[in-house]
């Protein structure tokens, strides 16, 4: 089930569990911190008594602050598909930064994290522990976004225009799926190439061209799961690719199946 907070989680491969209780709700941050924060979230589960499940996810060109015990860390932009065995009962919360957001708290080019993970303390110093244990205390996703709120308030970075910039043009990837190449993309923004990949590379922490694989290849999936006879030639073409072979081999690498494996798993009940 997901409740709650800005539009529905994109690019969950598995929409829902075979068994057992699994919830996924999210929030907007405070107002002065829209141009930083894409969203809080919080996942949890309750398996007792049940099979361990395993659930996946397709990466973002964001960054995470996630909070779990014994694993709360500051994830960079991972470019493979997160997979994680669900069992028992447990629970989550993160922040999502928008894209190019968490730059200002870090001061050095987002690309350095990208596959990897950061102390929060780097960050927060002494605040992160404090902030950790009061979100796992937390009784509900509105009292963890006003600890979260409270934490990144309190550690608010100088204004950057280039964050905004950079956050339109992922949005605008996401959303417009013409947008296919990183020249057409550069030509928008009134940007060299050259400029463009190094915009990324320092805000965003992926490269423009592997935001706009990933983005088409999480409009696959959308379309896949909303379970429309697709002409698979005419959709790869669509998604910017030469030929069929192409798109299958990037989706398989990606998702672990091809396009047609994926859509008959996701119809069995």
């Amino acid at each position: 089930m997901t409740t709650g907070g800005p539009g529905l989680p994109r690019g969950v491969l598995h929409q829902r569990l075979q068994h057992g209780e699994f919830q996924h709700a999210r929030r907007a941050p405070s107002s002065r911190l829209a141009g930083l924060i894409e969203h809080y979230w919080h996942v949890s589960w309750d398996l007792r008594d049940l099979p361990a499940q395993t659930q996946e996810t397709l990466p973002h060109p964001n960054v995470q602050y996630v909070v779990e015990p014994g694993l709360t860390a500051i994830y960079g932009v991972h470019t493979g598909r997160f997979t994680r065995m669900l069992e028992g009962r447990g629970r989550v919360f993160g922040i999502k930064f928008k894209a190019g957001g968490f730059f200002p708290f870090y001061g050095q080019p987002v690309s350095g994290l990208m596959d990897s993970s950061l102390d929060p303390s780097t960050i927060f110093g002494s605040s992160a522990a404090g902030f950790e244990k009061q979100i796992l205390a937390g009784d509900s996703i509105d009292a963890m976004a006003d600890v979260a709120d409270q934490l990144l308030l309190t550690h608010l970075p100088a204004d950057d225009p280039n964050v905004a910039r950079v956050s339109t043009l992922v949005a605008t990837v996401a959303n417009d799926r013409s947008i296919t190449s990183v020249e057409e993309l550069a030509s928008r923004a009134a940007l060299t190439k050259r400029t463009l990949q190094r915009l990324f590379d320092q805000y965003v922490g992926a490269g423009p061209k592997w935001v706009i694989n990933r983005y088409r290849l999480h409009e696959a999936v959308a379309q896949l799961q909303a379970g429309v006879a697709i002409d698979w030639t005419e959709l790869a073409l669509a998604l910017g690719y030469f030929d069929q072979a192409h798109f299958i081999r990037d989706f398989r690498k990606l998702v672990g199946r091809t396009p047609a494996e994926y859509a008959n798993k996701e119809r069995q009940p």
